[in-house]
């Protein structure tokens, strides 16, 4: 007996450190999982599920644990005997098992606060904002004080124990392996560590897929670390996600059909086989000059706040200019990012479970935008934002597809106010102002985009503009109120000009705020407010589904602009008020598709789900058309082909 364990002890001896880790390792992702689980009990339905969300957790926190220690165990087990060479792998253990664990508890102790935001484990928009240090550590010092204090506590503390703990794990003075049992142990760890980091035998390892297995997303990615979702959607990052990859797979012709279809045109109408979404579109409206477009894009507008949408009465201005104007009033979001809502509002493509075409590498040029189009009608045209223009790439994007200038923070003078986000709205719109007034007087039409951003975390805003809604005063409702000031203050000053009769402004969110609904795709923080504004705009009340790809094609008529454009989006002058809109929603790697009040919602690597929509409630229903079905699986697939095989553009004999 006492052999027996002196030869267990001697042939395990190489991997004490890894054991002790895997153990330590365990414990505390099981107990962060635990404290998520128990903080988020209202969204667990079943004792059943608390049950599958452990042991898929388990699951998944040991293939990420034979990840880290799988192939390091193997090379302590083949050097184990071996004089100096040893002495430093042991070094080298030290630090990687420190720094991975490290790395594994700064993850878990950020997921509270990604979470409240994002309902969400850490995915990749926690790496894209690394992207932008600036602008993220000045919201974090504003905004969440207590966050980044207690993450920074518990990282330091974790790394000073870590570092302790490991180093007395120390294998060199204890007995070793005989050389010929290296090998047969190396072979049976490696065995081991394959396993654990498949963590199954079917033809694809364990995934985010594999483990989802409620309609809730947040109770899904509890299933997972945030290590593991942060890697994993770094992973996808690097070789971009595809629609085919992911949702049910049709013919090229079937997916052109589809669309085709959707669309309301015949296949007459469009003239390019090379660009397949091509088509002319005749204004429905004519000037002796075309007018000039403002598109003014609100953040996180969602229509939860605002007024005349049955929401918080925090948007007094904006309801004031409802009855001067076309209001959407079943409108909705294709995402939930601003680079999702300018994708939709400037290119008027179709959402993707990719990032966003504003960030991918293939349309940085190349790619359609009304701006381009308007570009070569003669329009001036240009991008006004009160923070730094770099952020979410939207600067090398727009100089890239058609926007012949950018102002941004550094361009304003003496601005009033200042925060993490940039300029205030005020100082934005009595910016954008003065420029549209400069341009007016040149004859030529423009074409201006501007973006707000008093409504983003840490929600700063300057003093004494509004009576504030709830306190303290930086809160998401007061900041809505205060960018719903500054409407009113930018339309005061527009009317009083001469460039308000030959302009048609656009007032649109770019999406709703966050969302904590369980939906697979949560509808109704997708619903947005979006109002055209203008002399000769005839007020109407359109309760007709919407969606953000439409409302290009519908300002070109409403500007008065003939044009050839690939976008897909209705013309919304162009159809009648019994027309039965549909709205497309990329939430995470779902998809909606809703027509009327039919849904279908696609997952990864799974048949499509379909629901009626009733009371903003999703009810699981086998009354779908299957050809919404279709246009359902078609509309992602087309983003994907379109963007990959570069036919999304205009072509020069236009």
């Amino acid at each position: 007996m006492i052999e027996s364990k002196k030869l267990l002890v001697r042939l395990l001896s190489p991997l004490k450190p890894y054991l002790f880790y895997l153990a330590l390792t365990l414990f505390c992702l099981t107990i962060s999982r635990l404290f998520l689980m128990v903080w988020k009990f209202d969204r667990i339905d079943t004792t059943d599920d608390w049950v599958t969300l452990l042991g898929f957790g388990l699951r998944i926190d040991l293939a990420s644990i034979s990840y880290i220690i799988g192939i390091p165990a193997v090379i302590s087990l083949l050097i184990s005997g071996i004089p100096y060479l040893n002495r430093v792998w042991n070094i080298l253990t030290r630090i990687w098992l420190t720094s991975t664990f490290v790395l594994l508890i700064f993850m878990e102790a950020s997921t509270p606060a990604f979470i409240e935001e994002y309902s969400l484990r850490p995915n990749r928009l926690f790496v894209e904002y690394l992207l932008y240090p600036k602008e993220v550590f000045s919201m974090l010092i504003e905004g969440h004080k207590l966050t980044l204090l207690m993450t920074s506590l518990i990282t330091t503390i974790t790394l000073i124990l870590a570092y302790q703990f490991f180093r007395k794990q120390s294998i060199l003075s204890r007995p070793q392996p005989k050389w010929f049992e290296r090998p047969v142990l190396a072979v049976i760890i490696f065995t081991l560590a394959f396993l654990g980091a498949r963590s199954s035998l079917q033809h694809r390892a364990i995934n985010p897929s594999y483990t989802a297995f409620t309609n809730d997303p947040l109770v899904n990615s509890l299933t997972l670390n945030s290590t593991y979702s942060l890697l994993y959607a770094v992973s996808q990052m690097s070789g971009e996600v595809s629609s085919f990859e992911l949702y049910p797979n049709m013919k090229q012709d079937d997916v052109i059909t589809e669309i085709h279809k959707a669309m309301g045109l015949e296949k007459t109408q469009f003239p390019s086989s090379e660009f397949p979404t091509l088509h002319k579109q005749t204004a429905t409206q004519h000037f002796d000059r075309p007018k000039n477009l403002v598109i003014i894009l609100e953040e996180s507008l969602g229509a939860q706040f605002v007024g005349s949408l049955g929401g918080l009465p925090l948007t007094p201005e904006y309801d004031k200019l409802v009855p001067e104007g076309w209001s959407f009033n079943n409108l909705y979001a294709t995402g939930t990012r601003s680079v999702r809502g300018i994708e939709a509002v400037i290119t008027g493509f179709v959402p993707t479970p990719a990032r966003s075409t504003v960030k991918l590498p293939n349309s940085q040029t190349n790619f359609f935008s009304i701006a381009k189009l308007l570009g070569r009608q003669g329009y001036d045209t240009n991008f006004i934002y009160g923070g730094g223009a770099h952020f979410d790439n939207m600067k090398t994007f727009f100089l890239g597809n058609g926007f012949d200038s950018i102002i941004e923070e550094k361009d304003f003078v003496n601005p009033e106010f200042l925060g993490s986000w940039g300029v205030s709205d005020e100082d934005l719109f009595s910016k954008a102002n003065q420029d549209f007034i400069t341009k007016s007087k040149s004859g030529q039409p423009f074409f201006s985009l501007v973006f707000s951003s008093s409504n983003h975390d840490p929600y700063e805003f300057p003093d004494n503009k509004i009576e504030l809604y709830n306190t303290p005063k930086n809160t998401r409702e007061n900041a809505v109120k205060y960018a719903d000031h500054a409407i009113g203050h930018f339309f005061k000053l527009a009317k009083q000009e001469n460039y308000w009769k030959d302009t048609v402004f656009l007032v649109v969110a770019d999406h709703d705020a966050r969302t904590t609904r369980s939906d697979l795709v949560p509808i109704p923080s997708f619903h947005i407010p979006a109002l055209i504004l203008g002399e000769g705009i005839t007020p109407k009340q359109d309760s007709r589904i919407t969606s953000q790809i439409d409302l290009a094609p519908t300002l070109l008529s409403l500007i008065g602009v003939d044009s050839t454009h690939p976008m897909i989006g209705q013309d919304m002058t162009n159809v009648g008020d019994d027309y039965i809109g549909r709205a497309i929603m990329q939430f995470n790697d779902n998809q909606a598709y809703m027509k009327g009040n039919q849904v279908v919602i696609l997952q990864p690597q799974k048949s499509p789900k379909t629901f009626l929509y009733e009371n903003s409630t999703l009810l699981p229903s086998n009354k779908v058309d299957p050809d919404i079905i279709k246009q359902a699986i078609a509309h992602p697939l087309l983003g994907t082909w379109l963007y990959n095989e570069k036919k999304y553009d205009l072509i020069r004999t236009e």
